[in-house]
């Protein structure tokens, strides 16, 4: 069954254009089984489909809950919960990527690095400038991961070949996805899941298996890189001020969040 697994939406990403029961009919008119609905930083897009067409309508499609969280350090991390796990960290963007790997493994999630080699600031593999320092620990934190994204739509052969070799070098299943934000990139990412996936804990269970996963897919060259070619280098750079400034007036909720966290691993240990 083919999952489109890095999916946006116009309800919980900002720069989703795309309603969920858009992309939902969309997707299955291309022969789709489901979707990993990945907003950033937001269950917003999740909700929607939860609150208002579940139960009454696309029930032979599965939807299952994801983010694309931004971290402080690692660029963008794909992250799926078990059902009924609900973490506000999650939607409160900045964490370091070493606490969030522990958070997510305690509650029983899963994650991995989107677009690994893809845009600077924005992803795990080039996030840093001086990569000399950063790469003893980039190889610790790989090993952690329980996935990695080895086909974005939006990204270029090059790209995705890298996050591939990276993968296989690691021993870490692929996913793939079309990272759509826009109607025309819709289901040009996908992966090849088995048809007992229908929930989050049958995801997780079967990644945790370490599968050979089959994904693929079609390049979209309408993204706004492409259209932006040289200035989209200051578009990067802006992203960096704008992801720091994003962080820091987050900080005092996100340290509530912790807090709470912290305190119910203590109880139950």
């Amino acid at each position: 069954m083919k999952f489109d697994m890095h999916c946006h939406t116009k309800e919980g990403s900002m720069d989703g254009k795309v309603i969920i029961e858009e992309y939902i009919r969309r997707l299955k008119e291309m022969g789709f089984g489901g979707m990993l609905v990945s907003d950033h930083n937001s269950y917003d897009g999740y909700r929607e489909w939860k609150n208002s067409i579940k139960g009454k309508q696309h029930q032979d499609f599965v939807v299952l809950k994801g983010v694309e969280y931004d971290t402080m350090d690692c660029g963008h991390i794909l992250v799926i919960m078990p059902e009924g796990v609900k973490l506000w960290i999650l939607e409160n963007r900045g964490l370091p990527v070493g606490m969030l790997i522990k958070i997510v493994h305690f509650y029983g999630g899963i994650l991995g690095p989107a677009h690994p080699f893809g845009e600077k600031y924005m992803s795990a593999m080039t996030t840093r400038q001086r990569k000399e320092k950063y790469a003893k620990r980039l190889s610790t934190l790989v090993s952690q991961f329980d996935f990695i994204e080895i086909f974005n739509a939006c990204e270029k052969t090059a790209i995705n070949n890298k996050a591939h070799e990276l993968a296989n070098e690691y021993g870490k299943p692929g996913f793939g996805g079309s990272d759509a934000h826009k109607t025309d990139c819709i289901g040009m990412g996908y992966t090849d899941l088995p048809d007992n996936i229908r929930s989050e804990s049958d995801l997780i269970d079967y990644v945790k298996t370490a599968p050979k996963i089959e994904c693929g897919g079609t390049f979209y060259e309408r993204t706004t890189k492409d259209r932006l070619g040289k200035v989209n280098s200051v578009l990067v750079e802006s992203f960096y001020v704008y992801n720091k400034m994003g962080n820091a007036f987050r900080s005092y909720r996100r340290r509530k969040e912790l807090k709470y966290i912290f305190d119910r691993q203590r109880g139950l240990h």
